[in-house]
């Protein structure tokens, strides 16, 4: 009788002990899940950037066609930035400082395009133009929140897989932490404005 009690004990400590491995890691894939969502959200919105520049670049040529340098370099970046794929099984920190590289090269090209326009007064006055740049507004403030949001699913991945007993799971079943998106070099200067 003794002995009985004994094995429903056993089987009761094992019972919740399994119950609680499949929680851990069943939490674990779901937190990877959910990392590898906000970068397919961070990745559609730079493809809707990159989506918008041609156009943008089209109506900008007609008024200025002796800007060609910009023009190429816009080209150029976009093409690049577009090249560059991380897949969201290995973000690692070298790939994912290569795309924020190249994305950076895009708004740098087009933070240029933008400055052209300033020459133009028709230009900013064109309805196509005014439409096109209030688009390319709402996409980057929505990188902005798609990359926030990124970085905070990394967050709790991170600590999922980091916290006691957690790394445990994490160690036996290959969850490794993750990088999320660095503030660009010289981003914690103001920029100087000079007229």
């Amino acid at each position: 009788m003794k002995s009985n009690k004994n094995l429903y004990i056993v089987l009761g400590i094992v019972a919740v002990l399994v119950i609680w491995a499949i929680s851990s890691y069943n939490g674990m894939v779901s937190a990877e899940e959910s990392v590898a969502k906000a970068w397919n959200n961070v990745q559609s919105q730079y493809q809707r950037r990159a989506d918008l520049i041609p156009n943008l670049v089209n109506v900008v040529k007609g008024y200025a066609t002796h800007e060609r340098e910009t023009f190429e370099a816009v080209v150029a970046a976009r093409t690049k930035a577009t090249q560059i794929t991380v897949d969201p099984e290995n973000l690692t920190p070298e790939k994912l400082k290569e795309y924020q590289e190249a994305q950076g090269e895009v708004g740098s090209a087009l933070g240029r395009l933008l400055a052209i326009t300033e020459n133009y007064p028709d230009l900013k006055a064109n309805e196509n133009f005014k439409e096109l740049q209030a688009q390319l507004e709402g996409t980057e403030n929505r990188i902005a929140v798609t990359r926030n949001e990124f970085n905070e699913e990394v967050q709790k991945y991170n600590v999922k897989v980091r916290k006691f007993p957690g790394k445990i799971f994490a160690m036996l079943f290959g969850f490794e932490p993750k990088e999320g998106f660095q503030a660009e070099a010289g981003a914690e200067h103001a920029p100087k404005v000079q007229f």
